[in-house]
This record gives structure tokens, sequence and C-alpha cells, in this order.
């Protein structure tokens, strides 16, 4: 699962990607540019170790994510977890909201995932995440 930590730049560009793709790689630096304050060097370096890390797919110039946003956030939220709040997901929580109040709509949100992820533990598939296109098959 390694695979898809991402270092700040390369999620920086990332998220570009997943707000416009498809997009060709010339497209994608016109974007980084003024977004990013990148050159054209900078942005096809970081755009050349994704795809070699088969993060994201730049076939004949036009650039799409093989990895899905989610599955990244899910994994350094995970590594947060478990490097600095020795795998307790409530340590986590309550660090996290200290002394803040929150809604009661955000209570009720916060309810409504953890049902949801009670049920799903029963059928879980390991929290293995896939990239796109993986298991797919109808």
């Amino acid at each position: 699962m390694e695979e898809l930590k991402l270092y700040d730049a390369e999620y920086r560009l990332m998220e570009i990607v997943w707000e416009l793709e498809p997009l060709s790689s010339t497209e994608l630096y016109k974007a980084c540019l003024p977004r990013l304050g990148w050159k054209k060097s900078t942005t096809y370096t970081v755009l050349r170790k994704l795809c070699e890390r088969r993060i994201l797919k730049n076939e004949n110039s036009v650039v799409t994510s093989l990895v899905k946003r989610e599955d990244v956030q899910r994994y350094e939220s995970q590594a947060v977890v478990e490097k600095w709040f020795d795998r307790s997901l409530p340590r986590f929580v309550a660090a996290f909201l200290g002394e803040k109040k929150i809604t009661e709509e955000e209570a009720e949100e916060l309810k409504r995932l953890i049902d949801e992820s009670r049920e799903k533990s029963s059928g879980a598939s390991g929290g293995k995440v896939q990239k796109k296109g993986e298991g797919d098959a109808t």
C-alpha cells in the first residue's frame, strides 16, 4: 500500500489531474504554471515519476489518473492514525476534535459514517485498495 504515498508536490499535481482529467500533458503544464508556479520541466518530471509508479497514465499525451482521490486520502488518513495514534481511531478523533464543538449535523454525519463502517466490516475486503479498472469485471 506504500504505493499510494504521495509527497506534497505529487499530491498538488494529482489534485489538478483529478479536477481536469482527461487532459493533455500540455494542458497539465499550463494548469500547473499559475497554480503551482512550476516550469515545464518540473511538471513533466513529477508527471513521469507518477507514471512510473502507476499513479498516472500518460498515453498519447493524454493524462489520466489510475488511482482515485478517495483511495489516496484513505491511505494517508490510515497512515496518520497508525503512525501518530498507535492505530487508535478514537485517540485520533479525540485529538482532532480537541475542545472543538461540532454541530448537530456533523454529529449525525459521523454517526452515519460509523454505522456504514459497521455494516461494511462484516463483509470487508481486508482494506485492500484497488487501482481504477481493477476488479471491475461484471
